[in-house]
């Protein structure tokens, strides 16, 4: 189970949007972890991730990169959020050489994922399925906010702030870009997609 897991849209939307997830399993392999994950984040930066952050202390948009870094502790969690899958795979390769020793989970859409691993050289040690949504969906708001907000797993991200943000860039006050990074600093562990989320916010300011 992963909060980087619910995301939601088209399947060529998805495939602008993977996230890379690092941490220890209590009382199996903290000790020293600490300095595998600040090394995690490291190779993750060194490819131009469009976000980046440790749950503990902020993501890039609220907190210094080199604050985050200093930060991790053995019970942080570090993710990197990647638009295309050759960086991807470049990540998953310099990890592999790495050989840190932690935990690593992968979110995307799956058979990209898996292609990726098998590119890399890596073989997955499980799958996580998300289950879709259940109970009462007319609750929720449409699918094309859920496209945004989903991208923050701890609902960190509100529906009509998103409905804030398109109603001002329709109005020419605000770039997408900008709005996508407003969203992302509020997303604190650091797994939303700014990128992303202007291409979407872009499109549905267009409407």
């Amino acid at each position: 189970m992963t909060h980087t897991l619910h995301r939601r849209g088209s399947e060529k939307s998805l495939g602008r949007d993977y996230v890379l997830l690092c941490m220890a399993a209590k009382g199996i392999n903290e000790g020293g972890s600490e300095e595998k994950m600040r090394e995690f984040l490291r190779i993750n930066l060194r490819h131009d991730p469009v976000n980046i952050g440790d749950m503990r202390t902020g993501n890039r948009y609220n907190v210094p990169i080199e604050e985050i870094i200093e930060k991790v502790t053995s019970t942080s969690i570090v993710h990197g959020v990647f638009t295309n899958q050759d960086t991807v795979m470049k990540v998953l390769k310099d990890l592999k050489e790495a050989d840190l020793g932690l935990s690593v989970v992968v979110s995307g859409p799956f058979g990209c994922v898996g292609e990726l691993c098998r590119a890399a050289g890596l073989s997955p040690h499980s799958v996580d399925y998300s289950g879709d949504i259940w109970g009462k969906r007319d609750k929720l708001p449409p699918d094309e906010i859920l496209e945004v907000t989903t991208m923050c797993g701890h609902a960190m991200v509100a529906s009509n702030l998103v409905k804030s943000l398109i109603d001002e860039i329709r109005a020419g006050e605000r770039s997408p870009e900008d709005a996508g990074k407003e969203l992302a600093r509020i997303c604190e562990c650091g797994i939303f997609n700014p990128a992303r989320a202007a291409e979407l916010l872009k499109e549905l300011a267009s409407k």
